[in-house]
């Protein structure tokens, strides 16, 4: 298209130049500031005035993958939300949990969510598990300034690979670091600050080939034991009806079990090791 048709449409050039299937590269071309790691950021640590969220967690099960976080967020020693929303779906085949710098993290879920759509529309087809994780990879890429002066933010990826050949699980997980670095993980995972309490819960809870029901078992258990030793993240709240975010990704797509379910399997764990402290 000419310059003269370009400006009689009232559209920029950016927005009329096809610059490929990528939102967030439009958005590099059209508004770079609108861009979370393209924001300027104080020369000096500000991760304390920020609040940050954790803990994810996530692990296989023999027909898909489950994700699911606390509702703490943290702002230095105060809690800055008990009722945070940490697991988010991606599309309608994966999940995305966010820990850190919360605004940012949110922020960059909501891009995240229509880099894919957008991908979707152009293209005419879904991306693959591996390209969705290779696009994630890159938006932490472009935070790494914020990064440095506090404001990181590391999520946790999963979904069912629709890919996925015959016998092999299709769920998958993806964990990252602050520099965009993209790592598949086997069987289970988990970030933020109580990842060390949660991943050694799953080492004796979590086994290969597991149902949905007992993997989900397994999932909010690890998150109630984090609870236990890490003050950074919450515990269920039964006063308040507050429990953790969980969702299922199976063959039937990303789906988020209701607070009733979830409430039913804390409840269990809680007689359980309420029974042998001898206190049932």
């Amino acid at each position: 298209m000419s310059e003269s048709s370009a400006g009689r449409s009232g559209f920029p050039p950016a927005y009329l130049d096809r610059v490929g299937s990528s939102f967030t590269d439009f958005l590099a071309t059209a508004a770079p500031d609108l861009l979370p790691g393209r924001r300027a950021v104080p020369q000096l640590p500000v991760g304390d005035l920020a609040p940050h969220g954790t803990t994810i967690v996530a692990v296989t099960y023999d027909g898909g993958v489950l994700m699911g976080g606390d509702r703490r967020a943290t702002m230095g020693n105060l809690i800055a939300s008990r009722d945070i929303e940490k697991v988010y779906p991606a599309d309608a085949w994966s999940v995305i949990g966010i820990a850190g710098a919360a605004g940012i993290a949110i922020e960059m879920v909501k891009l995240y969510q229509v880099e894919l759509e957008h991908y979707e529309k152009i293209e005419g087809l879904t991306l693959s598990l591996d390209g969705k994780a290779n696009r994630l990879a890159q938006m932490i890429r472009g935070n790494l300034g914020a990064a440095l002066q506090g404001l990181a933010v590391v999520p946790l990826f999963a979904g069912f690979d629709l890919d996925a050949a015959e016998g092999v699980t299709p769920g998958r997980i993806f964990s990252y670091d602050v520099t965009g670095g993209n790592y598949e993980e086997r069987g289970y995972s988990a970030v933020g600050s109580g990842s060390m309490f949660a991943r050694n819960s799953l080492k004796k809870t979590w086994r290969p080939g597991q149902s949905g029901a007992a993997a989900t078992r397994c999932l909010v258990e690890a998150l109630y034991d984090a609870a236990d030793d890490d003050s950074a993240t919450g515990g269920p709240d039964p006063v308040r009806r507050l429990y953790p975010i969980v969702y299922r990704v199976d063959a039937e797509g990303a789906v988020r079990l209701t607070d009733d379910e979830v409430a039913s399997i804390a409840a269990t764990i809680v007689d359980e090791r309420s029974a042998a402290d001898g206190q049932g």
